[in-house]
């Protein structure tokens, strides 16, 4: 071989040596760039970053320290698995690093710190089971961890394995958005203790909006509850008790602030939906009577049966998500899951509807308020639950930063959400107040209404009977309320006796005060043109037929002549009592229900020094605290008393309705 030859044979030779160390160099560097180096950390903490071996897949026995992974995967856990590698994986998979620890001085134990991780998880160290977040699997749909410890014990080499689980993903899950999702950190245990307690003191700072949240929404919750027991038959006070606490309730399940949460597997996947739908059909309800939309007996309709859809849908969402053997139904879960989240989430345009109906009438400025403030809370609700559904298909991502934070103040984290829950809130408390205002401003008009009614029905009421030749008429009225129903007059006739007329109009307050005006008013004319009771009675029939508006009225007229004869016509009013005895008398229809009834006369005598004694129902229905009624036998054995007594006894027993009584003594000299 020439000598140039030679040469070029050495060079050969040392050229495949110097590539073939090379080679075993980089080899070598790839086979220790799994191995993480933690030295001289003293009291501090160091991130395990860098490559993780990771393999999909469950077997206990991949938790063993001298497991041969070198096929496995590599994977940054700082992120999720689903943008490497993993689009839309749900189940089992294991996380793998070896650790070395050099040069660690006075340090005898070391922990790990693992922040909130998108996945339920087992720890080993050295193929040992050092703790878990949940149950394998999770008994729960909440693919969710918070931020945790674990003790490792010595600082010595070994294996850090984390044997994870994600049950299937609904509607609302990205492809993404699964695994651990940040880096663990390892160091001494007091070192991990005081970073917890630091990321805690942090998480808690940036979430101070949201415990604000919770106090005011809370104490506004106590205060709605004390004014709708105060105040009960006003529906728009039961519903802004039921939307606060409603609000109040799915404010405090965050998780991130109350990690607890996260141990408690009805929070997210039952009470979660339930708690927000409940607030979605009190919203409604509370515009329906805000707004004033209540008078459309359709929309009232319509909301009630929405109400009922959306919150049986959101119970058998969470149902849906306790369903047994779901990881080995997958597609069954998601379909019902996308049925159920249908449910619920289609009625949430139901808002615009009232809001819109209300911007067609004229509202005041504090109805517009929480027409613009609900108008933007839930435009922005649906945009965002729009925008999430299936996005894992669709690769948008913005509904997800909807709910970022926007700012901070101070370390206090502010998101959109947050501020229109507190513009909403805000808006119905101040248009809450303006009802109540207006209110006692109206009830002030109608109080001052009832007033003046009453004055006028004590004039037409006569308080003293007058003197009537040979009787003496006693007479007590006790209304009930402000403005009773209850009427009788006594008039003097010219020729001698008196015509007295009792009566009762169906009904309570103003609406019955005006009929016993109008009833009194004919009487009074009637009189003047005739002493016959049935034809007053036929004449007061004929003036209330069409005005009595569904009611009617009981009535009795009676003519005492001065030698003791008395004529009587009853519309189906009590029969009264002649010395202690309920009289027969034929009875007619009460007034206001057709257009020409019969009303016969009737004729008794009373003799000198006998009673007769009339009444109305609030005396025989006078109900005791059992419920029993004072009925006519009680009734008839008091009849011989003086009307005081009568009216004073119905009265102690149980006053339930106007009490009128009216005695007609004839004079024993007559």
């Amino acid at each position: 071989m020439s000598p140039s030859g030679r040469l070029l044979r050495a060079l050969c030779v040392v050229g495949c040596f110097l590539f073939g160390a090379a080679g075993l160099r980089a080899q070598g560097n790839a086979a220790s760039a799994q191995v993480f180096v933690a030295e001289g950390l003293g009291r501090g903490t160091v991130a395990v970053d860098g490559p993780w071996q990771f393999k999909t897949g469950d077997d206990v026995a991949w938790a063993a320290p001298g497991l041969e992974d070198a096929g496995w995967g590599t994977i940054d856990v700082s992120r999720a698995w689903g943008d490497q590698g993993h689009w839309a994986f749900a189940g089992r998979a294991w996380y793998r690093r070896t650790i070395e620890f050099k040069e660690f001085k006075d340090v005898a134990d070391v922990a790990v710190y693992v922040p909130e991780t998108a996945c339920s998880y087992e720890v080993y160290w050295n193929g040992r089971l050092i703790g878990s977040t949940d149950a394998m699997p999770s008994p729960t749909m909440i693919n969710q961890s918070g931020a945790k410890v674990f003790r490792l014990g010595k600082p010595e080499r070994g294996v850090l394995a984390f044997r994870v689980s994600t049950t299937p993903m609904d509607s609302t899950t990205a492809g993404d958005a699964l695994g651990l999702m940040a880096v663990p950190r390892i160091g001494s245990t007091e070192a991990i203790g005081n970073l917890a307690v630091k990321e805690r003191s942090a998480l808690m700072r940036s979430g101070l909006l949201t415990i604000a949240q919770i106090v005011i929404y809370g104490q506004l919750t106590f205060l709605a509850l004390v004014v709708w027991l105060r105040f009960r038959e006003r529906k728009v006070l039961f519903w802004m008790f039921a939307f606060l606490l409603s609000t109040t309730l799915w404010v405090s399940l965050d998780q991130t602030l109350f990690p607890w949460l996260l141990d408690w597997p009805a929070a997210a996947a039952f009470y979660g939906p339930t708690f927000h739908s409940m607030e979605d059909i009190a919203l409604w309800f509370l515009l329906l009577y805000l707004l004033e939309l209540d008078q459309y007996p359709r929309l009232v309709k319509w909301t009630k049966v929405l109400a009922w859809i959306t919150f049986c849908s959101s119970i058998a969402d969470g149902l849906i998500f306790y369903m047994p053997h779901r990881d080995a139904h997958v597609l069954l879960f998601e379909v019902l899951d996308a049925i159920a989240t249908l449910g619920f989430s289609a009625p949430a345009v139901f808002p615009f509807v009232l809001i819109a109906m209300a911007f067609r009438k004229k509202m005041n400025p504090a109805r517009k308020f929480v027409a613009v403030a609900a108008f933007l809370a839930d435009i922005y609700f649906v945009v965002h639950h729009t925008a999430v559904q299936g996005e894992r298909f669709t690769g948008l991502r913005f509904g997800d930063r909807m709910m970022y934070t926007m700012f901070k103040v101070g370390g206090v984290a502010v998101s959109m959400p947050a501020v229109l829950s507190l513009l909403l809130v805000y808006a119905i408390v101040y248009a809450l107040y303006r009802y109540m205002v207006e209110q006692g401003q109206r009830q002030g008009v109608m109080l001052q209404e009832y007033r003046n009614a009453r004055v006028v029905q004590q004039v037409l009421i006569p308080e003293n009977a007058p003197d009537i030749p040979g009787y003496a008429i006693q007479s007590v009225y006790k209304p009930y309320g402000e403005v009773g129903g209850d009427f009788f007059q006594i008039m003097p006739l010219a020729e001698g006796g008196v015509i007295v007329v009792i009566g009762d109009v169906s009904g309570k307050g103003m609406p019955a005060a005006m009929m016993v005006s109008l009833l009194v008013g004919t009487l009074r004319t009637l009189a003047h043109y005739t002493q016959s009771p049935g034809a007053m009675m036929a004449a007061m029939n004929q003036r209330l037929i069409g005005r009595s508006h569904g009611g009617f009225t009981t009535c009795l007229v009676l003519r005492a002549d001065p030698d003791g004869t008395l004529t009587m016509a009853n519309a189906g009013h009590i029969s009264p009592y002649l010395a202690g005895k309920e009289l027969v008398l034929e009875t007619g229809l009460p007034l206001g229900i057709v257009w020409s009834p019969a009303y016969e006369e009737t004729t008794f005598t009373i003799a000198p020094g006998e009673q007769l004694t009339l009444v109305t129902d609030g005396v025989v229905e006078a109900r005791d605290a059992s419920g029993t009624l004072m009925g006519f036998e009680r009734t008839t054995a008091l009849s011989v008393e003086s009307a005081e007594v009568v009216a004073e006894a119905a009265q102690g027993f149980g006053q339930d309705d106007d009490i009128t009584v009216l005695t007609l003594t004839r004079s024993a000299l007559a």
